[in-house]
């Protein structure tokens, strides 16, 4: 595939760039319109540098959240064009619109060295339609705003969207360097990973991860698991659970693997289990066998922290998706950070895959550089770990 860097060989002074960038970040629940966490904007920084530097005209896209293919103020990207100003160090021109009168006019206007940001993309029921001719007609109007194409979305390559999919069949296109550098870690860890190999998943559910465990299980040295996931295996296991999250459909699916895994997949020995959802819950570190009827266990505990430090210690690569707990509430949050800060001790190659893992990374002050690699992309880098074909890369090969 072409990368940015031969882009720019070919020079990008005068030409209109559109750049398709993840910047689904994530807000303030008590603060509408504060960003909690702009990794993903810092993510997508070197390619929009590298092309305003060099002279393009650069036209940005993304979505936020989830609106229903119509314009909705709750997930306006406008907060997130003054963010990136702030880290590019000068002016985003905001279009209120994606593909309407007003992109049309600022796309128009846009000069050499500026940066545009359109409105959100899912605004458009076009984005995600399933209907071919729907989608193409969408990333037709995106494509006439532009000269040339450059993905560097990864969280979002795992969508055939229009302006994943679509708009790279439309205009000459490239891939810019985070698509690249996740495709390139996410290939190590899959294809040849240095042993020992340790996986640390978490999460909510089991049927989230159930086809990365199956395609991973053959290739570890020990998986472990902690989250919500954690309990329907210890139910596997013959445990009561509580009131702890439980997919009573994976019990039998969790005690088959459990069966392939001959002692690989390592599960908590303790919990916090808490009276209740809340940082204000009563709450007690219980071995697993003695979880009580009337509570649900929230994160792993201490003896489980120490455990899969342990199992992670001697490791040359290990990939991580998935808090240990919930860790966003104080009382809950231990597990994941001693985890994490284990993983950041290894003489070897670490990998965050993204979503969750990232947010927990960056809430609870750890050291971003200690890991070998975050990734952008929770769902992208499970799906390619899985084996699928990912839409967005795919059309970037072709």
């Amino acid at each position: 595939m072409k990368t940015l860097d031969d882009l720019l060989g070919e020079g990008v002074s005068g030409r209109r760039v559109l750049v398709r960038a993840d910047l689904n970040v994530p807000f303030d629940k008590k603060n509408p319109g504060v960003i909690s966490d702009d990794g993903r904007a810092r993510a997508v920084l070197p390619t929009l540098i590298a092309l305003r530097d060099a002279g393009a005209r650069v036209i940005v896209m993304s979505h936020l959240g989830r609106p229903k293919g119509e314009p909705d103020p709750k997930f306006t990207l406008r907060p997130v064009a003054t963010r990136l100003a702030e880290l590019l160090g000068s002016s985003v021109v905001f279009a209120d619109d994606t593909v309407g009168p007003e992109a049309t006019q600022a796309v128009a206007e846009l000069q050499d060295g500026q940066v545009l940001l359109l409105e959100n993309l899912r605004f458009n029921k076009g984005e995600t339609s399933k209907d071919d001719a729907e989608r193409g007609a969408f990333a037709d109007e995106l494509a006439k705003f532009a000269d040339c194409y450059v993905d560097d979305a990864f969280g979002a390559v795992h969508r055939k969207h229009a302006s994943v999919f679509d708009v790279a069949a439309r205009l000459p296109h490239y891939a810019g360097g985070l698509v690249l550098k996740e495709v390139e870690v996410l290939k190590k860890v899959s294809e040849a990973p240095e042993q020992p190999y340790v996986v640390v998943l978490g999460g909510s559910k089991v049927s989230d991860k159930l086809a990365v465990i199956q395609a991973l299980l053959p290739k570890v040295d020990k998986l472990l698991v902690g989250g919500g996931m954690c309990f329907t295996f210890l139910k596997a296991q013959g445990h009561e659970v509580g009131k702890s999250l439980l997919e009573t459909e994976m019990i039998s699916v969790c005690a088959d693997l459990l069966e392939q895994a001959d002692g690989r997949i390592v599960l908590p020995v303790d919990v916090v289990a808490a009276t209740e959802f809340s940082v204000d819950a009563t709450h007690d570190v219980v071995d697993v066998a003695d979880i009580p009827a009337d509570r649900l266990g929230l994160d792993i505990g201490p003896k489980s922290t120490e455990l899969f430090a342990s199992a992670v210690a001697g490791a040359k690569t290990v990939f991580w998706n998935g808090p240990m707990g919930v860790f966003e509430l104080a009382p809950f949050a231990a597990g994941t950070r001693g985890v994490a800060e284990a993983i950041t001790k290894i003489d070897g190659f670490s990998v965050v895959g993204g979503g969750d893992s990232a947010a927990a990374v960056r809430t609870l002050g750890l050291d971003e550089s200690a890991f070998g690699h975050i990734s952008t992309g929770g769902g992208a880098s499970l799906e390619y770990l899985e084996g699928k074909t990912l839409p967005g890369v795919a059309a970037l090969e072709k």
